[in-house]
C-alpha cells in the first residue's frame, strides 16, 4: 500500500473498522442481517479502490471508483439504519458516518478530476 495515497489508507482504515462494527453487532447486539449488509458494501469501497489502482485504462479507473463511491454511499444507508434502530449508538454511528462521508467527498473529487484530464 503507497503510503502516499490517502484514499486507499482511508478505506482500508475505514474497512477495519466496518469489521470491528460488525464483529461488536452480532456479538453483543445479537443482529445478523443489517450488519452483514454494512459488512459487505463498506470492506467492498476499498476492495474497489485497489482495483482502480491496477485499472487497465482511464475509463476501467473511473469505473472503479464509480463502484467504490456507491459503495460507501450504500454503507452509509446502512450505518443510518443501524443507528435509526438502535443497534448502533449515537458516538458510533457519527465516527463511522463521518468517515463514509470523507470517503465519499475525496473519491468524489477524484472522479472529476480524472475525468477533466
Amino acid at each position: 500500500m503507497k503510503s502516499d495515497n490517502v484514499i486507499q489508507q482511508k478505506s482500508f482504515a475505514f474497512a477495519i473498522r466496518i469489521v470491528n462494527a460488525y464483529k461488536y453487532l452480532i456479538k453483543e447486539k445479537q443482529e445478523f442481517v443489517l450488519s452483514k449488509q454494512m459488512l459487505r458494501s463498506g470492506t467492498s469501497i476499498g476492495a474497489n479502490v485497489e482495483e482502480s489502482i491496477g485499472g487497465q485504462s482511464k475509463a476501467d479507473f473511473i469505473s472503479k471508483l464509480s463502484i467504490a463511491y456507491k459503495e460507501a454511499r450504500e454503507t452509509l444507508y446502512w450505518i443510518k439504519l443501524l443507528a435509526a434502530t438502535d443497534y448502533l449508538n449515537k458516538e458510533m454511528s457519527d465516527s463511522l458516518l463521518s468517515d463514509a462521508e470523507e470517503i465519499c467527498k475525496i473519491i468524489g473529487k477524484i472522479q472529476i478530476s480524472s475525468k477533466q484530464t
